[in-house]
């Protein structure tokens, strides 16, 4: 087996002390050595493929440069995008992303949340599910970094980067009755988490502010466990019940998914029977007959502000907390209707 380059290998063909390599090396520009020395150094490292020791350079630092990363689920176009984007960026930082999925369950977020620990992760990057907020309070006692995504808890305050819910639920919905459409259907989450709270607070503001009847069998709420069943149930009770809508808005992208396949089942036709707008893409999307609206997340700003404000707190634990809410913005397709024209 060969035998891994060292400090003193380098140190050798260079003609300076160990000392010096170390510090250009894990120092970099604040090792004090001329730019000149350093550059040959670098060289010399690259060409004799040096590995630095990670089990001592933690110990040196305190670091395991490791960050955990837990998402509802990673299989979701939305989660697996975001994921791809932090480990990305944290790679830029020397930072390895540990992932996990909790699927939308409290005690295997938690049980995630354990784990990583266990492994020493420097810090935590959550999508957190409803009933974890004792979990999220531990790590806020226990002073270990960490920062919220997509949805955060109201009455605790810690880092999070999420998007304005409620203005991208308003706007896609006003969208939907800019053609004439008056009976519009929305299809949620049944879940108490924030996010999915101001996405039905936005659907429910703008058809009243549009002067639009709300009726409360129009407002679906499904199970996550049970989501083909009961998106199912909620299609044909909100499509050929007694008062029928003529559009959906749907909270997520996988309701789309599931949503569209019985939808097409049922025959309906995009837009034609049927305005629709969903939040989040999805990969489906491509594939369907009818283009579709889309609420998109700006979620390459989103993973770069996570993984900064989750460092920064790793580097300086008593950084105060942040709180940063993006805009989404609406993408427009075919499958929300022609819009009216505005009158003079």
């Amino acid at each position: 087996m060969k035998r891994k380059t060292s400090l003193k290998d380098i140190a050798k063909k260079v003609g300076v002390s160990t000392a010096t390599v170390s510090y250009v090396l894990s120092k970099g520009k604040e090792s004090k050595v001329s730019v000149g020395m350093s550059e040959k150094i670098k060289k010399v490292a690259k060409e004799l493929n040096y590995q630095p020791n990670q089990i001592a350079k933690s110990l040196k630092s305190g670091k395991t440069f490791t960050i955990g990363l837990i998402v509802a689920d990673i299989s979701n176009p939305f989660f697996a995008n975001f994921a791809r984007i932090i480990e990305d960026e944290a790679a830029h930082l020397n930072y390895t992303v540990i992932f996990g999925s909790s699927d939308e369950k409290a005690g295997k977020s938690w049980d995630l949340i354990q784990f990583l620990l266990n492994r020493q992760v420097d810090g935590f990057i959550i999508a957190p599910t409803e009933g974890s907020e004792i979990h999220i309070q531990y790590l806020k006692e226990q002073h270990i970094p960490f920062v919220l995504i997509d949805r955060y808890f109201p009455k605790i305050n810690t880092n999070y980067v999420v998007i304005n819910n409620y203005k991208a639920s308003y706007e896609a919905v006003e969208r939907l009755i800019n053609p004439g459409n008056k009976k519009i259907g929305m299809l949620a989450y049944d879940t108490s988490l924030h996010h999915m709270q101001e996405r039905i607070r936005g659907y429910q503001a703008a058809m009243k502010d549009n002067g639009l009847n709300l009726k409360e069998s129009w407002l679906k709420k499904i199970n996550f466990d049970n989501i083909k069943e009961e998106v199912r149930y909620a299609i044909d009770d909100i499509l050929n019940g007694q008062d029928p809508v003529d559009a959906l808005f749907f909270a997520t992208n996988t309701l789309a998914v599931q949503s569209l396949k019985y939808i097409d089942e049922l025959k309906y036709k995009i837009p034609a029977d049927l305005a629709i707008i969903s939040f989040d893409e999805g990969e489906a999307f491509d594939f369907y007959y009818c283009p579709l609206t889309f609420v998109k997340q700006p979620l390459i700003e989103f993973g770069k502000k996570a993984v900064k404000v989750l460092t920064e707190q790793i580097a300086d634990p008593t950084k105060k907390e942040e709180h940063i809410c993006l805009n989404a913005e609406l993408i427009i397709r075919k499958s929300c209707g022609n819009p009216l024209k505005s009158v003079k």
